[in-house]
Protein backbone atom coordinates (compact mmCIF):
# COMPACT_ATOMS: atom_id res chain seq x y z
CA UNK A 1 0.00 0.00 0.00
CA UNK A 2 1.71 3.15 -1.53
CA UNK A 3 1.59 6.28 0.84
CA UNK A 4 0.14 8.61 -1.99
CA UNK A 5 -2.60 6.36 -2.25
CA UNK A 6 -2.92 5.86 1.69
CA UNK A 7 -2.85 9.71 2.01
CA UNK A 8 -1.33 12.70 -0.12
CA UNK A 9 0.86 14.55 1.92
CA UNK A 10 -0.10 17.79 2.39
CA UNK A 11 2.74 20.64 2.03
CA UNK A 12 5.17 18.53 1.11
CA UNK A 13 8.17 20.54 0.32
CA UNK A 14 7.28 22.76 2.31
CA UNK A 15 6.99 21.45 5.76
CA UNK A 16 10.12 19.42 4.91
CA UNK A 17 12.46 22.18 3.68
CA UNK A 18 11.22 23.80 7.28
CA UNK A 19 12.94 21.00 9.15
CA UNK A 20 16.71 22.33 7.19
CA UNK A 21 17.43 18.82 7.39
CA UNK A 22 21.22 17.55 7.91
CA UNK A 23 22.05 14.24 6.13
CA UNK A 24 23.30 12.80 9.73
CA UNK A 25 20.99 14.11 11.98
CA UNK A 26 17.96 12.36 13.43
CA UNK A 27 14.34 13.54 12.94
CA UNK A 28 11.02 12.44 13.93
CA UNK A 29 7.67 12.04 11.48
CA UNK A 30 5.21 11.92 14.10
CA UNK A 31 1.82 11.58 11.92
CA UNK A 32 3.24 8.82 9.52
CA UNK A 33 -0.21 7.93 7.75
CA UNK A 34 0.81 7.28 4.07
CA UNK A 35 4.71 7.37 4.34
CA UNK A 36 4.23 10.75 2.50
CA UNK A 37 6.70 13.44 4.56
CA UNK A 38 8.83 10.01 5.90
CA UNK A 39 10.01 9.04 2.36
CA UNK A 40 11.07 13.04 1.49
CA UNK A 41 12.48 13.25 4.77
CA UNK A 42 14.61 10.00 4.05
CA UNK A 43 15.46 11.17 0.67
CA UNK A 44 17.59 14.15 2.51
CA UNK A 45 19.29 12.04 4.79
CA UNK A 46 22.94 10.14 4.57
CA UNK A 47 23.35 6.89 5.45
CA UNK A 48 24.20 7.83 9.22
CA UNK A 49 20.65 9.83 9.11
CA UNK A 50 17.89 7.98 11.18
CA UNK A 51 14.08 8.64 10.86
CA UNK A 52 11.37 7.67 13.73
CA UNK A 53 7.93 7.97 12.84
CA UNK A 54 4.80 7.19 15.09
CA UNK A 55 1.27 6.80 14.06
CA UNK A 56 -1.72 5.61 16.87
CA UNK A 57 -3.35 3.74 13.34
CA UNK A 58 -2.82 -0.03 13.00
CA UNK A 59 -3.51 0.70 9.08
CA UNK A 60 -0.78 2.90 8.97
CA UNK A 61 1.79 0.03 9.04
CA UNK A 62 1.11 -1.70 6.24
CA UNK A 63 3.14 1.46 5.12
CA UNK A 64 6.39 1.15 6.52
CA UNK A 65 8.89 1.61 4.51
CA UNK A 66 12.12 -0.86 4.09
CA UNK A 67 15.43 1.44 5.17
CA UNK A 68 17.60 0.45 8.11
CA UNK A 69 17.56 4.20 8.65
CA UNK A 70 13.58 4.07 9.54
CA UNK A 71 11.73 3.10 12.47
CA UNK A 72 7.83 3.22 13.01
CA UNK A 73 6.17 3.38 16.29
CA UNK A 74 2.72 1.99 16.37
CA UNK A 75 1.67 4.58 19.31
CA UNK A 76 -0.10 8.07 19.91
CA UNK A 77 2.86 11.18 19.34
CA UNK A 78 1.56 12.10 23.09
CA UNK A 79 4.56 9.38 23.89
CA UNK A 80 7.45 10.78 21.84
CA UNK A 81 9.34 11.10 24.68
CA UNK A 82 8.65 7.42 26.11
CA UNK A 83 9.28 5.45 23.01
CA UNK A 84 12.20 8.06 21.80
CA UNK A 85 14.28 6.78 24.93
CA UNK A 86 13.23 3.10 24.68
CA UNK A 87 15.70 3.75 21.41
CA UNK A 88 17.98 5.62 23.11
CA UNK A 89 17.04 8.99 21.86
CA UNK A 90 16.95 12.23 24.09
CA UNK A 91 17.40 14.62 21.45
CA UNK A 92 16.97 15.29 17.68
CA UNK A 93 17.31 17.66 15.18
CA UNK A 94 13.61 17.94 13.57
CA UNK A 95 9.75 17.24 14.50
CA UNK A 96 7.08 17.07 11.77
CA UNK A 97 3.31 16.70 12.40
CA UNK A 98 0.66 16.68 10.13
CA UNK A 99 -2.05 16.89 12.50
CA UNK A 100 -5.92 16.04 11.23
CA UNK A 101 -7.53 13.19 9.60
CA UNK A 102 -5.81 11.27 6.89
CA UNK A 103 -7.48 10.54 3.28
CA UNK A 104 -7.30 6.90 4.40
CA UNK A 105 -9.68 7.28 7.58
CA UNK A 106 -11.95 9.79 5.52
CA UNK A 107 -12.20 7.15 2.78
CA UNK A 108 -12.71 3.76 4.42
CA UNK A 109 -17.04 3.64 5.41
CA UNK A 110 -16.32 1.16 8.33
CA UNK A 111 -14.56 3.74 10.08
CA UNK A 112 -17.34 6.25 10.51
CA UNK A 113 -15.18 9.53 9.76
CA UNK A 114 -16.47 10.56 7.10
CA UNK A 115 -19.91 12.63 6.07
CA UNK A 116 -20.61 10.49 2.92
CA UNK A 117 -20.97 6.71 4.11
CA UNK A 118 -23.13 4.96 6.42
CA UNK A 119 -21.63 3.63 9.31
CA UNK A 120 -21.33 2.05 12.93
CA UNK A 121 -20.31 5.44 14.84
CA UNK A 122 -16.46 4.85 15.65
CA UNK A 123 -14.49 7.25 14.84
CA UNK A 124 -11.42 6.46 16.66
CA UNK A 125 -7.61 6.69 15.02
CA UNK A 126 -6.77 3.63 17.29
CA UNK A 127 -8.24 0.53 18.24
CA UNK A 128 -6.71 0.67 21.26
CA UNK A 129 -9.37 3.43 22.31
CA UNK A 130 -11.63 2.24 24.60
CA UNK A 131 -14.27 5.14 24.02
CA UNK A 132 -16.02 5.49 20.36
CA UNK A 133 -18.30 7.84 18.88
CA UNK A 134 -21.23 5.54 19.98
CA UNK A 135 -20.11 6.68 23.75
CA UNK A 136 -20.10 10.12 23.13
CA UNK A 137 -23.24 10.39 21.44
CA UNK A 138 -25.29 7.78 23.72
CA UNK A 139 -23.44 8.42 27.35
CA UNK A 140 -22.26 11.84 27.60
CA UNK A 141 -24.34 14.09 29.77
CA UNK A 142 -26.42 16.91 28.26
CA UNK A 143 -23.82 19.19 28.94
CA UNK A 144 -20.87 17.34 28.37
CA UNK A 145 -22.33 16.98 24.92
CA UNK A 146 -22.87 19.97 24.64
CA UNK A 147 -19.49 21.68 25.66
CA UNK A 148 -18.09 19.07 22.92
CA UNK A 149 -20.17 20.75 20.42
CA UNK A 150 -19.39 23.88 21.31
CA UNK A 151 -15.71 23.90 22.02
CA UNK A 152 -14.53 21.17 18.85
CA UNK A 153 -17.38 21.79 16.90
CA UNK A 154 -17.47 25.80 16.86
CA UNK A 155 -21.32 25.33 16.86
CA UNK A 156 -23.61 28.31 18.28
CA UNK A 157 -26.64 25.77 18.17
CA UNK A 158 -25.02 23.12 20.24
CA UNK A 159 -27.08 22.94 23.18
CA UNK A 160 -30.09 22.28 21.17
CA UNK A 161 -28.16 19.69 18.94
CA UNK A 162 -27.47 18.56 22.20
CA UNK A 163 -30.55 17.95 23.39
CA UNK A 164 -32.20 16.60 20.61
CA UNK A 165 -29.42 14.14 20.75
CA UNK A 166 -30.19 13.33 23.85
CA UNK A 167 -34.07 13.34 23.42
CA UNK A 168 -33.76 10.58 20.37
CA UNK A 169 -31.40 8.21 22.48
CA UNK A 170 -33.40 8.02 25.21
CA UNK A 171 -36.13 6.28 22.99
CA UNK A 172 -33.46 4.36 20.85
CA UNK A 173 -29.51 4.15 21.03
CA UNK A 174 -28.11 6.18 17.60
CA UNK A 175 -25.86 3.22 16.67
CA UNK A 176 -25.03 5.06 13.34
CA UNK A 177 -23.81 7.87 11.02
CA UNK A 178 -26.98 7.80 9.03
CA UNK A 179 -29.28 7.26 12.18
CA UNK A 180 -27.03 10.52 13.97
CA UNK A 181 -27.84 12.52 10.71
CA UNK A 182 -31.32 11.26 10.64
CA UNK A 183 -31.70 12.82 14.30
CA UNK A 184 -30.26 15.72 13.64
CA UNK A 185 -32.04 16.74 9.93
CA UNK A 186 -33.44 19.87 11.00
CA UNK A 187 -30.37 21.20 11.61
CA UNK A 188 -29.42 20.04 8.31
CA UNK A 189 -30.70 23.14 5.70
CA UNK A 190 -29.75 21.78 1.91
CA UNK A 191 -27.78 24.35 1.85
CA UNK A 192 -25.44 24.11 4.60
CA UNK A 193 -26.03 20.48 5.32
CA UNK A 194 -22.22 19.31 4.82
CA UNK A 195 -20.80 22.12 6.99
CA UNK A 196 -22.81 21.42 9.39
CA UNK A 197 -22.59 17.67 9.46
CA UNK A 198 -18.73 18.38 9.19
CA UNK A 199 -18.29 20.42 12.06
CA UNK A 200 -20.18 17.47 14.23
CA UNK A 201 -18.80 14.98 13.07
CA UNK A 202 -15.18 17.10 13.76
CA UNK A 203 -16.27 17.62 17.72
CA UNK A 204 -17.12 14.38 18.22
CA UNK A 205 -14.14 12.91 16.60
CA UNK A 206 -11.80 15.05 18.54
CA UNK A 207 -13.39 14.31 21.53
CA UNK A 208 -13.07 10.64 20.84
CA UNK A 209 -9.36 10.65 20.06
CA UNK A 210 -8.84 13.46 22.88
CA UNK A 211 -6.40 15.29 19.48
CA UNK A 212 -6.48 18.54 21.69
CA UNK A 213 -4.45 17.15 25.07
CA UNK A 214 -2.55 14.95 23.17
CA UNK A 215 -0.80 17.63 20.83
CA UNK A 216 -0.73 20.00 23.98
CA UNK A 217 1.19 17.02 24.89
CA UNK A 218 3.33 16.67 22.03
CA UNK A 219 4.19 20.31 21.74
CA UNK A 220 5.06 20.72 25.25
CA UNK A 221 7.59 17.58 24.86
CA UNK A 222 9.10 18.97 22.01
CA UNK A 223 11.33 21.90 23.92
CA UNK A 224 12.85 19.09 25.56
CA UNK A 225 13.87 17.04 22.90
CA UNK A 226 14.87 19.08 19.81
CA UNK A 227 18.49 20.77 20.15
CA UNK A 228 19.23 24.19 19.65
CA UNK A 229 18.57 25.12 16.45
CA UNK A 230 16.74 22.12 15.92
CA UNK A 231 13.46 22.38 14.01
CA UNK A 232 9.65 22.05 14.69
CA UNK A 233 7.71 21.86 11.06
CA UNK A 234 3.49 21.69 12.43
CA UNK A 235 0.43 21.76 9.78
CA UNK A 236 -2.91 22.15 11.18
CA UNK A 237 -5.95 22.08 9.44
CA UNK A 238 -8.57 23.79 11.57
CA UNK A 239 -8.52 26.88 13.84
CA UNK A 240 -8.05 25.72 17.34
CA UNK A 241 -5.34 23.21 16.36
CA UNK A 242 -3.54 26.38 15.05
CA UNK A 243 -4.53 28.78 17.60
CA UNK A 244 -2.26 26.14 20.19
CA UNK A 245 0.63 26.05 17.75
CA UNK A 246 0.71 29.49 17.36
CA UNK A 247 0.82 30.25 21.22
CA UNK A 248 3.13 27.51 21.86
CA UNK A 249 5.78 28.51 19.29
CA UNK A 250 5.42 32.32 20.83
CA UNK A 251 5.40 32.07 24.48
CA UNK A 252 5.81 28.24 24.92
CA UNK A 253 2.44 27.95 26.97
CA UNK A 254 -1.16 27.63 25.03
CA UNK A 255 -2.93 30.12 27.66
CA UNK A 256 -0.98 32.63 29.82
CA UNK A 257 1.62 35.32 28.83
CA UNK A 258 5.22 33.96 29.61
CA UNK A 259 6.38 34.75 33.03
CA UNK A 260 8.88 38.05 33.08
CA UNK A 261 12.20 38.57 34.91
CA UNK A 262 12.96 41.72 36.95
CA UNK A 263 14.02 43.83 33.64
CA UNK A 264 11.20 42.82 31.59
CA UNK A 265 12.88 39.88 29.39
CA UNK A 266 10.63 36.86 28.70
CA UNK A 267 12.49 33.09 28.15
CA UNK A 268 10.91 31.23 24.97
CA UNK A 269 12.17 27.70 23.73
CA UNK A 270 11.36 28.67 20.23
CA UNK A 271 11.61 31.74 18.19
CA UNK A 272 9.14 31.85 15.20
CA UNK A 273 10.72 31.06 11.63
CA UNK A 274 9.22 32.81 8.54
CA UNK A 275 5.39 33.30 8.50
CA UNK A 276 1.99 31.53 8.48
CA UNK A 277 2.59 28.62 4.79
CA UNK A 278 -1.01 28.24 2.93
CA UNK A 279 -1.52 25.88 0.14
CA UNK A 280 -0.80 27.07 -3.16
CA UNK A 281 -4.11 27.42 -5.69
CA UNK A 282 -2.32 24.20 -7.61
CA UNK A 283 -1.93 22.05 -4.32
CA UNK A 284 -5.50 23.17 -3.12
CA UNK A 285 -6.95 21.98 -6.86
CA UNK A 286 -4.61 18.10 -6.64
CA UNK A 287 -5.88 17.82 -3.82
CA UNK A 288 -9.10 19.87 -2.06
CA UNK A 289 -7.86 18.53 1.31
CA UNK A 290 -5.48 21.02 1.43
CA UNK A 291 -7.45 23.76 1.48
CA UNK A 292 -7.42 24.18 5.43
CA UNK A 293 -3.99 23.46 5.76
CA UNK A 294 -1.66 26.17 7.89
CA UNK A 295 2.18 25.35 8.73
CA UNK A 296 4.54 26.91 10.96
CA UNK A 297 7.86 26.14 11.65
CA UNK A 298 9.44 27.33 14.43
CA UNK A 299 13.31 27.05 15.85
CA UNK A 300 14.63 24.87 19.38
CA UNK A 301 16.75 28.41 20.74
Amino acid sequence: MMGTSYHNPVLLKESVDGLNIEGNGIYVDVTFGGGGHSREILSRLGKKGKLFAFDQDEDAMANTIDDVRFVLVNENFRYITQFLKFYGIRKVDGILADFGVSSHQFDVPGRGFSTRFDADLDMRMSKKNSVSAYDVVNKYSYDDLRNVLYKYGDLKNADAIAATIVEQRDNDPIKTTAELKMALQRFLPPSRAHKILAQIYQAIRIEVNQEIDAIEEFLLQTAGLLHSGGRLSIISYHSLEDRLVKRFIRAGLFEREPEKDFYGNISVPFRKIGGLIKPSPDEIRSNNRARSARLRIAERI
